[in-house]
């Protein structure tokens, strides 16, 4: 009996569950199962819902990177004063920087100029950089274009310059300092204008035999 009772659900289960589950007594008195009712007296059989898994839908691929949108870049990126290997002579130590780029710089993005592997000046718009009191000796300097979070996007080559202080003896030396320099350039203050020679006052004495 109970085998029986085992094949009847597995003929249940086999069966469509979208489609009429009937049942009725045949003439030999056996309980039939069927999807199509046959006779009279078959009745209709209410199977319960289905718990079949319904396929779930996959979430589509990730953006590959070579869609996502690109940070903009630049043809060109260069430092124009000073040039390379240049030396800046100045007494005070000071010098300007200044570069270009192309195509010019995007929204978003700012100048920052580096010294000796530090930052020389605050990021901003002006590709030009004002230094002052430049220690003597070579320096590393290169510029920077970096985003709005401070990110590198563009960097120039690293390259150096050598600052000569040279004092105001040396300036003096150079360039002699003339009459109308005394009290004018840095390197002739008039208090190291030589002082000129007393002409004094010659007395005439009357000739006497």
């Amino acid at each position: 009996m109970n085998r029986l009772l085992l094949c009847l659900a597995l003929g249940l289960a086999c069966l469509n569950a979208h489609a009429g589950v009937y049942t009725y007594i045949d003439a030999d008195g056996n309980r039939v199962f069927t999807d199509q009712p046959q006779s009279d007296n078959a009745e209709k059989i209410e199977l319960a819902p289905s718990n079949a898994m319904h396929p779930t839908e996959v979430p589509p691929p990730p953006t590959s990177p070579e869609a996502l949108p690109k940070e903009p870049s630049y043809q060109v990126l260069r430092i124009l004063v000073p040039e390379p290997d240049a030396t800046i002579r100045e007494m005070t130590g000071n010098l300007i920087v200044s570069a270009t780029v192309e195509p010019g710089l995007h929204a978003g993005h700012n100048f920052r100029l580096i010294m000796d592997g530090k930052p020389a000046s605050e990021a901003g718009r002006s590709p030009v950089f004002p230094l002052e009191n430049v220690d003597r000796g070579t320096h590393q300097i290169s510029v920077e274009i970096v985003d709005a979070h401070g990110r590198i996007v563009e960097r120039t080559p690293s390259q150096p310059f050598h600052m000569k202080r040279i004092s105001l003896a040396e300036k003096r030396r150079a360039n002699p300092c003339k009459k109308k320099d005394w009290g004018v350039r840095p390197e002739c203050p008039i208090e190291d204008k030589p002082k000129e020679p007393d002409k004094g006052i010659i007395s005439i004495l009357p000739f006497v035999d």
